[in-house]
């Protein structure tokens, strides 16, 4: 196995919103995640980059459990959800209440076929919000979080596929939002899009890290330079090497991370 290298000096100064601590994951048979230990940072955007198939994905997902939904998956191993020190993948952890903490927004835009209202008020609606008031606010809330809202403000009756590809992304981080989670996970959320649209969902990431934190799957490097503080490099199912993303990108510590970034492998 290769030897993990961990942390920037300053890292001492920050406060870690979760943590994986020896994390395997089974496809069935298959070891896809191989002993991960791993600090996500609070309020700040944490990257996973490597080439396809390392295990970015598997990574993310186990987070909001949305391994859970197949049979013949499992996990091994601990994810730390602080303050409050819960192990999301203790058994007696609803999976559910799981997904209300750590929302994630997937690679294509995938919007109910809903009014863009509903879709923003989906979740509030799972979480047993009735009235129309509450709703009203927070699905506005929601949709300026998303630097959305005045684009969509006098259509919210409308139905969500009527919006462009930029803006079915959009809306579908302020579905995201809308619960108020501590966690937002991003599975390569610009890969559909054009360049315009890309541009805006990276601002909107900038942005959101004042109030949540991100954790991005991105195959575009720059991309990961330009949005995150954070870098972590996997190459089949383990976690090679993981800092502050200027570290990783300028002076990574080891040769497999530099072979990588400078496009000699993957």
């Amino acid at each position: 196995m290769s030897k993990v290298t961990e942390g920037p000096a300053s890292a001492t100064d920050l406060k870690m919103k979760s943590e994986t601590k020896g994390l395997n994951f089974y496809y069935g048979n298959f070891h896809a995640l191989k002993g991960i230990d791993m600090p996500i940072y609070e309020r700040k955007v944490t990257a996973l980059i490597g080439p396809s198939g390392c295990g970015k994905s598997t990574y993310l997902r186990c987070f909001n459990r949305m391994h859970d939904l197949y049979p013949g998956n499992r996990y091994e191993g601990e994810i730390r959800l602080y303050p409050d020190n819960t192990n999301l993948l203790h058994p007696q952890v609803d999976p559910i209440e799981v997904r209300m903490r750590i929302s994630m927004v997937f690679q294509k835009p995938n919007p109910f076929p809903k009014s863009i209202f509903e879709n923003v008020a989906y979740g509030l609606r799972v979480r047993g919000v009735r009235s129309v008031k509450v709703l009203d606010e927070k699905v506005e809330i929601a949709l300026r979080s998303a630097a959305l809202w005045d684009e969509v403000k006098d259509r919210l009756d409308q139905r969500a596929f009527n919006l462009s590809g930029g803006q079915q992304q959009r809306l579908c981080i302020a579905r995201a939002l809308a619960t108020e989670p501590e966690m937002l996970l991003f599975d390569e959320p610009t890969s559909a899009l054009d360049p315009i649209a890309t541009a805006s969902i990276e601002e909107l990431i900038a942005d959101l890290k004042d109030k949540v934190t991100i954790l991005i799957v991105t195959h575009n490097m720059q991309q990961a330079a330009r949005v995150s503080d954070f870098t972590a490099y996997m190459y089949l199912g383990e976690m090679i090497e993981f800092d502050a993303t200027d570290t990783i990108f300028i002076k990574p510590k080891n040769q497999a991370t530099e072979d990588y970034i400078t496009g000699r492998f993957g």
